[in-house]
């Protein structure tokens, strides 16, 4: 069973049907929507400041998510994909984007609606990757457009593929 704990008066929200795989950890000031997946091996750290997560997110294997003391707080939209191992730390993650494998997104950057960070991507802190772009790199920096009805296609197959896979576990 996850471990799932509170801290500092705070209590993680789980929305409904969301599933912790057995070794995942969600601690503190943590609201998750609905129909998420947090993924063997996941962090999701709200123990110094608040970390919000939309509907239908999957947050992948050796993930971790936290923040600033007092200084930033991570925002994730709905229906995005957190690849394994990737590090979101005090930033803002857009509907529909993708988080490749092995990413660290750091403090106060923003990643836009269906936007793309490929695997290995450093986001610098107060980085702006805006709407449908594709950034690679380390640090990481913008390679190219990606057509929205594309980035959308791909972006919510993959969320709709791990609220499936997810289901298996039940």
């Amino acid at each position: 069973m996850a471990l799932i704990k509170s801290v500092r008066g705070y209590t993680p929200t789980i929305g409904e049907g969301c599933f912790l795989a057995d070794n995942a950890t969600v601690v503190g000031d943590v609201t998750m929507g609905k129909d998420c997946s947090v993924w063997f091996g996941a962090v999701l750290r709200g123990d110094v400041n608040t970390i919000t997560i939309g509907d239908r997110v999957n947050i992948q294997d050796n993930s971790t998510i936290h923040t600033l003391y007092e200084k930033s707080v991570t925002e994730i939209g709905n229906d995005v994909s957190i690849g394994h191992n990737v590090v979101i730390h005090g930033a803002k993650i857009g509907d529909m984007a993708l988080i490749g494998m092995g990413s660290i997104i750091l403090d106060h950057a923003e990643v836009g609606e269906g936007a793309i960070v490929a695997a290995g991507s450093v986001v610098l802190s107060g980085t702006k990757i805006g709407p449908h772009e594709l950034w690679a790199g380390s640090p990481a920096k913008f390679k190219k457009m990606v057509d929205p009805s594309q980035a959308s296609e791909i972006n919510v197959k993959i969320a709709a593929n791990y609220l499936m896979y997810s289901r298996w576990y039940d």
